[in-house]
């Protein structure tokens, strides 16, 4: 059985359970399980069942952590204040303030002021930061050292913050106004002899992001350096908050999936698939597809200018949706590529022109090999000057289509907008549209009207 079936089967166990022994039992079976596991057990079940389950674990604060905010919205409906405030206590800085922005304004000011003033204020001081920043990003609880100190006070100082700090393998050295001065790994500590001071020991090249610096920028920083956590300072250099590794690959994750979306013409949507309302979905796909509609009838107009061509040479509709598909497909696939590596970083704007004599290579190439392909059938349905007009199509409409695709991208990137927005679906309509443009022009000057 599967870690899957095993979730499922204990849920069901649980919510069937009729006598309390038969609880307690499934209760017991469920300390085998990770937290993460645990708390996929409890998302399957209904609020208040999860919550008296929740209460009998030890680790309840780590479990809830790994719900959906939906989840943990919902729950803290059936939990007790000063329960509930204890769990939002344990739970890591970052996370609880997630939670507190998923709440309505009355579980707010309910759950407040059963707080320790300390989390209060943690609370309102992140949760004040703009969205996709690294400020929301960050948590507080890091730890901290001194300059002044020998390793033994450091390492001794790291034992009594350790039970609350995200990470200890790197510490960061700041002075008495909290700036950033340098940054100590615990390996470093464990090998140095205790009265070493950490001044003459610790890294002062310390990489760091602002704290309104985007989650994208944190997210790139922390990949290209390979940092387990990155210091977050404000405007006068002082430290506020770090963001770990595994908030940045969600944020990674998240930026991939808005990307996705985008690349199909979809708005960002938040939440899972099978959660989202059908309003919801429509909402987000209804726009592009209205606009390219009319985008599309640029492609009706160019064949309205051609139709004694093409009532005079009726084997042209034949191949008419080939070729413009394969100038969108050309399209869509030099985009990808393009959007991926500005996304990434890869290219920059300045690497335009070089970009665009590579991909004019590639398309005549790719277009000189589909030409020979489709002439041969243009040959065989028409005649040769069919099939010649066949083959200098294709490779215009190949080649248009990638120059297109490759530029799009790069345009949208500097007028300040997502290149993301070159969609997969826009891309298709330009390219059909030119491609149905260039298809008829060409025939036009090689066939009898």
């Amino acid at each position: 059985m599967n870690n899957k079936d095993v979730v499922e089967t204990l849920a069901k166990t649980l919510s069937c359970a009729t006598e309390q022994h038969e609880f307690e039992q499934s209760v017991n079976q469920l300390q085998d399980l990770r937290p993460i596991d645990i708390a996929d057990v409890l998302a399957l079940m209904e609020s208040k069942l999860a919550w008296q389950l929740l209460e009998r674990l030890s680790n309840r604060s780590t479990i809830f952590s790994y719900l959906e905010p939906d989840v943990q919205v919902a729950m803290a409906h059936e939990f007790p204040r000063n329960i509930m405030a204890i769990l939002v206590g344990e739970m890591p800085a970052d996370e609880r303030t997630d939670l507190y922005k998923h709440l309505n304004q009355d579980q707010r000011d309910a759950l407040l002021p059963a707080l320790a003033q300390a989390q209060r204020e943690d609370i309102r001081k992140l949760s004040a930061y703009e969205e996709r920043t690294a400020g929301a990003l960050m948590t507080s609880d890091y730890a901290t050292l001194s300059a002044q100190m020998t390793v033994a006070e450091a390492l001794h100082a790291l034992r009594l913050e350790a039970p609350d700090a995200e990470t200890i393998y790197h510490t960061y050295v700041i002075d008495d106004e909290r700036r950033l001065m340098g940054v100590v790994s615990l390996r470093v500590l464990i090998l140095a002899s205790p009265n070493q001071a950490i001044a003459d020991m610790m890294m002062s090249t310390v990489v760091s992001c602002h704290v309104d610096d985007d989650q994208e920028v944190v997210a790139k920083t922390i990949a290209r350096y390979d940092l387990i956590a990155l210091p977050i300072i404000d405007n006068s250099g002082a430290l506020v908050g770090i963001v770990t590794h595994d908030d940045a690959m969600d944020v990674a994750s998240d930026e991939a999936t808005d990307d996705f979306h985008k690349s199909g013409g979809i708005s960002t949507m938040v939440g899972k698939l099978k959660d989202v309302s059908i309003r919801v979905l429509y909402r987000k796909r209804v726009f592009w597809l209205v606009f390219l509609v009319f985008g599309n009838l640029l492609s009706g107009l160019s064949i309205s200018n051609f139709e004694e061509v093409i009532a005079a040479n009726l084997v042209l509709v034949f191949f008419l949706p080939l070729l413009v598909d394969s100038g969108g497909n050309a399209g869509s696939q030099s985009a990808t590529l393009m959007v991926r590596a500005l996304a990434t970083g890869d290219v920059v704007m300045r690497d335009w022109f070089s970009l665009l004599a590579r991909e004019a290579l590639v398309a005549l190439m790719l277009g000189a090999t589909m030409a020979v392909a489709i002439s041969i059938i243009g040959y065989i349905r028409g005649d040769a000057v069919v099939s010649l007009v066949l083959a200098l199509s294709m490779m215009s409409v190949v080649m248009i289509g990638c120059v297109i695709g490759m530029s799009l991208p790069f345009v949208l990137n500097k007028l300040g907008f997502d290149p993301a927005t070159a969609s997969a679906p826009l891309i298709t309509s330009v390219c059909d549209a030119s491609g149905v443009l260039i298809y008829l022009f060409i025939a036009s000057q090689f066939l009898s009207i």
